[in-house]
């Protein structure tokens, strides 16, 4: 009897690695958006949103899958060189940045 027991436990410990990958969840991937506006532009608020809800579309869901990382240049050139770095040093997935029209 314990030779069975002693087979199913080893057949058994044989698919647990299987069963960790299974049940790991794909990693979350980062986006940096750095937008020259102000925060307070409903305009580019409103960008945001759509981009959101693009990739909510898309299967990406904040705090699930994805995390963004924002920063509000508010215009200010030297601002927006520091967050610019600042979002090169988190080494996120990919950046966005969005220059206003002129």
């Amino acid at each position: 009897m314990r030779r069975r027991e002693f087979i199913a436990f080893l057949g058994g410990a044989a698919g647990w690695p299987l069963i960790a990958r299974a049940q790991q969840t794909e990693r979350t991937r980062l986006i940096g958006v750095l937008m020259a506006n102000a925060e307070s532009d409903l305009a580019a608020q409103s960008e945001i949103t759509v981009l959101r809800d693009a990739l909510t579309k898309l299967g990406w869901t904040e705090g699930v899958n994805l995390r963004i990382e924002l920063r509000w240049g508010g215009g200010d050139a030297d601002k927006i060189r520091r967050l610019a770095k600042e979002l090169v040093d988190l080494r996120p997935d990919v950046i966005l940045s969005v220059r206003p029209l002129l």
